[in-house]
């Protein structure tokens, strides 16, 4: 009976252990990359909204001005939900909504000659342009970076809620774009007719079912 007993005492140290590591597996609600993953994607969203901060006091155009405010509201909304479900764990207060731009889908294409590009060498050369660029830039970070955190996740709610988030990134980046181009910020090449063609036709759909 006594050479039992160190026995016994072991396997129940060992079913304490078990035990205590399957609570621990069951109370986590984040896996450590999605921990890196998702502080880069809240740490990006705070710098941005306090970049638009600036873009609002420096911009001039009135339309400019109106369409910063609304992405910034539309990014504290988005930025609220995400710290809000990566906390818990658990759902928000609100589910994900969408970004409604008030530009148009009308492009403007062909080139028209402008001054070269040069980097600034005084702040007070930078106006509506340069602010536009800054934004697009922004966005273009955000959204790879927000899919790419999206991927890594493995809390099902918090990856809705980055997922669900991308396209509304890339509607805001969108709207920065029609506006670019409406003013002649942002210039789009074309190719002539015959090449475009060749492009468009190089791809044919492919049958529905495997041989």
């Amino acid at each position: 009976m006594s050479t039992m007993q160190p026995q016994n005492n072991m396997n129940t140290g060992q079913n304490m252990n078990m035990t205590g590591m399957q609570a621990q597996a069951t109370d986590t609600k984040h896996g450590g990359h999605e921990l890196m993953d998702v502080h880069e994607v809240l740490s990006c969203a705070v710098s941005t909204m306090d970049q638009y901060l600036l873009f609002g006091q420096m911009a001039k155009d009135p339309e400019l001005k109106d369409m910063i405010n609304r992405q910034h509201q539309f990014m504290m909304d988005c930025y609220n939900i995400t710290a809000e479900c990566f906390k818990s764990g658990m759902n928000p207060s609100h589910h994900t909504t969408r970004y409604a731009m008030t530009q148009s889908n009308d492009v403007v294409y062909g080139l028209t000659p402008s001054e070269p590009k040069k980097p600034k060498m005084n702040a007070s050369e930078i106006g509506d342009q340069c602010i536009t660029n800054y934004m697009l830039g922004l966005m273009k970070a955000e959204a790879g970076i927000k899919t790419k955190a999206a991927l890594e996740v493995t809390n099902p709610v918090v990856r809705r809620v980055i997922a669900d988030s991308v396209p509304n990134t890339i509607e805001m980046a969108y709207e920065i774009f029609q506006y670019q181009n409406k003013h002649g910020y942002y210039q789009v090449a074309r190719l002539d007719q015959q090449d475009m063609n060749t492009l468009i036709n190089s791809f044919v759909p492919t049958g529905s079912t495997l041989q």
